[in-house]
């Protein structure tokens, strides 16, 4: 709780006194009179931070046009709050639309402050919230996006992933102690054997693992799949613990083993005890040094540990010492068969994550005629519908909306990923969508692939875009041209997803925009088997 903080006022960094101030949950109660008042009449601190505590964010490039970021745990959706999402954005025209994000994620651009409190409503109604998305809380929890329909999943993370959310939310509505922590915090639960979370990005990860030796197979919630051969008898299903993963414009850390098992029982009671020594002892003078991975600097890992089992009252198992991810890793962009007879999943590639909500009432509608009305999002910001029978399925494929969200996409739009851009956020130092998408096109007409390349676009250091998990990576920056500053970008390369995961390093600074494309084909055509077309 925030009276548990022990950093002294005396070396608090603005946020941090912004927080002592005023905690941000408390704008909850003030959203009708803000809506009332107007953004321009707004406390500077309410508008521009506080608000994130609700989900809502102030865009300078868009002033009086808010983002608002959703809460949608394991990235699983009803159509019918789809739907509403969709009736959201339908009220604000050309300036609505909605991105997923590398967190499973939506976000909503275009919203005005005089429709929050309505807004509120309607996602209450159906069981949505954004509360504690923004700011200095636990961001949107990921999970294995076919979680319950792939035969070989070792464990179904959906319910999982709830209770965590519940627990860090209070059921969506606003858990005080978990609003002031040190930052953002980032939390994983791996369920599959192919890293579908990007487990070694988050703060906190969970990746499945066997313990051997300690009781009979089936104790917890695990299940050992289909066709992936048999484990012994002895065996345990829980998790591996990872900590300390991050992204920021100062440094970039894979995380680390914690050297701890936890069964599916102790997952939330570990996820919270995490917190809670991160919440109280986590660095808050330098907020470049906030994240966890620098107290894990300082303490060392056996200290943090030590302090979570005081925390969780009982001491951790140690870790296995193997995992279970062991395959490469799937996008699952197609068609592909669910371990329930008869039942199939489509994914379909949505080009950099922007849907409209055009877009969002139809794919709703297809997921209720031909499937049961669910919709999965994936951290490659694409849509998964599944439950659909092989009776209806030659019939959803001939659908026209399949010819814009496609599930045999060109191999490089397949794999193509961008943060928000320029376009509407004010760090980005480039436009990113729009430009990642011409330039995967351009590419494609001069280049023949025979295998999908990860490209990833992110507008400025903090990495939203992720471009060091990348095959090749695109960070927006200042070069020169001629002498004069223009839009350019850094290039990581060597990025790994999957079993044996990696981050990739800078390759090349500093490349104007307007040159990038002989650049990337060369990339392409040196390192990924490319071959230039026959003019």
């Amino acid at each position: 709780m925030t009276d548990t903080v022990t950093t002294t006022k005396t070396n608090l960094n603005k946020f941090e006194k912004l927080k002592a101030e005023k905690d941000g949950l408390a704008v909850k109660e003030e959203i009708a009179k803000f809506a009332s008042l107007g953004w321009e009449a707004m406390d500077v601190n309410d508008r521009d931070h506080r608000l994130k505590w609700m989900g809502v964010f102030f865009r300078p490039v868009t002033p009086g046009k808010f983002m608002m970021r959703m809460r949608i745990p394991n990235g699983v959706l009803t159509s019918h709050q789809l739907r509403v999402l969709a009736s959201v954005l339908q009220r604000y025209g050309d300036d609505g639309s909605a991105d997923i994000t590398t967190r499973q994620n939506m976000q909503l651009r275009g919203i005005r402050l005089e429709d929050l409190p309505d807004i509120f409503e309607k996602l209450h109604s159906v069981g949505l919230t954004s509360i504690q998305s923004g700011m200095d809380n636990v961001r949107n929890i990921t999970g294995n996006p076919v979680a319950g329909l792939d035969a070989d999943e070792l464990f179904d993370t959906r319910e999982l992933v709830q209770q965590v959310q519940d627990m860090l939310t209070n059921k969506g509505e606003g858990n005080p102690e978990f609003s002031n922590l040190p930052r953002k915090f980032n939390i994983a639960i791996a369920g599959g054997r192919d890293n579908s979370v990007h487990a070694e990005i988050n703060d906190l990860a969970f990746v499945p693992a066997f313990q051997e030796g300690s009781g009979e197979w089936g104790v917890g919630s695990g299940e050992w799949g289909v066709g992936s051969g048999e484990k012994p008898e002895a065996s345990v299903f829980g998790f591996n613990i990872l900590v300390g993963g991050f992204f920021s414009a100062k440094r970039c850390e894979a995380a680390i083993p914690l050297n701890a098992w936890v069964s599916p029982e102790d997952v939330v009671a570990v996820c919270r005890a995490v917190l809670e020594v991160y919440r109280d002892n986590g660095l808050r003078a330098n907020r470049l040094k906030s994240r966890l991975m620098w107290l894990l600097d300082e303490w060392g890992v056996e200290k943090f540990r030590a302090e979570v089992e005081t925390r969780l009252g009982k001491a951790l198992l140690p870790a296995t010492p193997k995992d279970e991810i062991d395959w490469e890793k799937r996008d699952h962009i197609g068609v592909y068969k669910q371990k329930q007879a008869g039942l199939n999943y489509v994914g379909l590639n949505i080009p950099v994550g922007r849907l409209y909500a055009q877009d969002m009432f139809e794919i709703a509608s297809l997921a209720e005629v031909y499937g049961s009305g669910e919709v999965r999002l994936t951290v490659e910001q694409n849509i998964i519908i599944p439950n659909i029978p092989d009776s209806r399925l030659a019939t959803f494929l001939t659908e026209a909306l399949l010819e814009k969200f496609a599930i045999n996409p060109d191999m490089l739009t397949r794999s193509l990923v961008s943060c928000t851009g320029a376009q509407f956020c004010n760090f980005a130092l480039i436009e990113t969508k729009n430009q990642a998408l011409e330039m995967a096109q351009a590419l494609q007409a001069e280049l023949t692939l025979t295998r999908a390349v990860r490209i990833h676009w992110t507008g400025c250091p903090n990495s939203c875009g992720q471009p060091q998990v990348a095959d090749i990576g695109l960070m927006g920056t200042k070069a020169r041209k001629n002498g004069k500053p223009v839009e350019g970008v850094d290039i990581y390369m060597g990025g790994t997803v999957g079993k044996d995961a990696h981050l990739g390093n800078c390759v090349q600074k500093g490349i104007p925009c307007e040159d990038l494309q002989p650049v990337l084909r060369d990339l392409l055509i040196q390192h990924f088997g490319a071959e230039l077309n026959n003019s």
